[in-house]
């Protein structure tokens, strides 16, 4: 079968055949599955700790080592698998990250102890970074040039659906029954990704030219380093509103517990519709969607802790920094621009980046609410961390013009 024409800079290793547009849209609803599962995994936890202690006799507080087990997980296994996967055929390391990851969460739902549980955690988090990088490219590579955002915002809309729909009902599950059903339904989840993409995604090229050195040499780029600095820096605020909203809700909007579920659906409705639109207004324009996303996301922030202490504010807030998400796709698109031959370790890396800023926003958070300003100072923590993010955009756009500068110079015939 012929290839299709897709740009060298989205999939220069390994072009998928021609397929037709169901099939392209089955690839991405098996793709989307998959980040649903993921999404799910790693979001229900949170509202099953109380549960996770009892059952292993641990203080709240160590339960909450097993989060920190998965992303770190994530941060290291994004490399590395990426760096390792990068000859196989994309399929069959989508197959692979996918077989681990459901593996991973079935052994988790049936872990004996405590440490070994937290072991089970640090395994299934590491397929995590490197499959949404991998789904990410598959997806890019079968549409044209310019819908190639929102191929990938399709895929991660499994992920935002997630923090809607998924995180609160296995939450729900978890509750009701026993928590390691909720690890259970997730790990089944990833079986089935498993089926789908056997199912329907065909065997692409094995990649040549493409090595561990290749891989590596993304990060040789400052534009790669820079993209995943404005994703570790500039979202920090997003994660830090994310980890405290629930004393937000009760403590300074005075709403009752009730209301949290309530909130989140509203963050998760944001994600949503971020994802969806931004998707469209990246691939018009890539850079100043990102670059108008993270001014107004900063304003939001800072509009958040001025008013959170008013319920129907506090609600608008937090859909428009579920809307910021926008950025999502939009810097996964923008890696594949700059990352040359080093695609797979490059779209990975994105999501290590974003685990970088949900440590640094909880931390961050934490610190300040430590320090005595209460918890909706974490608005203003979060527009710092923006406003550093839009300086790491700024700087990476003034050297990718002198780049361009330089080169446009060079290839000048002499007067």
């Amino acid at each position: 079968m012929s290839d299709l024409p897709i740009s060298d800079r989205a999939v220069p290793s390994s072009a998928q055949p021609t397929v037709s547009p169901l099939t392209v849209t089955l690839i991405i609803l098996a793709l989307a599955v998959g980040s649903f599962g993921i999404g799910t995994g790693e979001f229900a936890i949170m509202g099953l700790l109380p549960d996770v202690a009892r059952s292993f006799d641990v203080t709240s507080a160590q339960a909450g080592y097993v989060i920190s087990a998965y992303a770190l997980g994530v941060v290291v296994g994004a490399p590395i698998l990426a760096v390792i996967g990068a000859r196989f055929r994309r399929r069959d390391l989508l197959l692979g990250l996918m077989l681990v990851f459901a593996l991973g969460n079935l052994a988790s739902a049936i872990a004996p102890t405590f440490e070994s549980f937290i072991l089970m955690r640090f395994l299934t988090g590491l397929p995590h970074g490197a499959y949404f990088g991998v789904a990410a490219l598959v997806a890019a590579s079968m549409v044209p040039m310019n819908k190639r955002t929102q191929a990938v915002g399709r895929v991660m809309l499994g992920l935002t659906v997630a923090t809607l729909i998924g995180t609160p009902l296995a939450a729900f599950l978890g509750q009701v029954f026993e928590w390691q059903l909720m690890f259970a339904a997730v790990g089944a989840t990833g079986m089935l990704t498993v089926i789908l993409i056997a199912a329907f995604l065909p065997r692409d090229k094995q990649a040549s030219g493409v090595n561990a050195l290749t891989e590596l040499g993304a990060l040789k780029r400052k534009q790669v380093w820079l993209t995943l600095g404005i994703a570790a820096t500039g979202f920090c605020g997003m994660f830090s509103v994310f980890t405290y909203i629930s004393p937000i809700v009760t403590d300074v909007a005075k709403l009752p517990i009730s209301m949290v579920p309530v909130v989140m659906a509203l963050f998760g409705s944001g994600m949503i519709v971020g994802n969806i639109f931004g998707a469209k207004l990246a691939d018009l324009s890539l850079m100043r969607t990102i670059g108008w996303a993270l001014f107004a996301y900063l304003l939001v922030l800072v509009l958040l802790s001025l008013t959170a202490h008013i319920p129907a504010m506090l609600c608008l807030c937090c859909f428009l920094i579920g809307c910021s998400f926008v950025v999502g796709p939009a810097l996964q698109t923008r890696l594949m621009d700059v990352a040359g031959n080093a695609q797979t370790l490059a779209a990975a890396l994105n999501h290590s980046a974003f685990n970088v800023a949900n440590a640094l926003g909880a931390l961050l958070g934490g610190i300040a609410i430590t320090a005595g300003y209460g918890y909706a100072s974490v608005g203003f923590v979060g527009a710092i961390m923006a406003f550093c993010g839009m300086g790491v955009f700024f700087l990476s756009l003034a050297l990718e013009r002198n780049d361009r500068r330089t080169d446009t110079g060079m290839t000048c015939p002499a007067e």
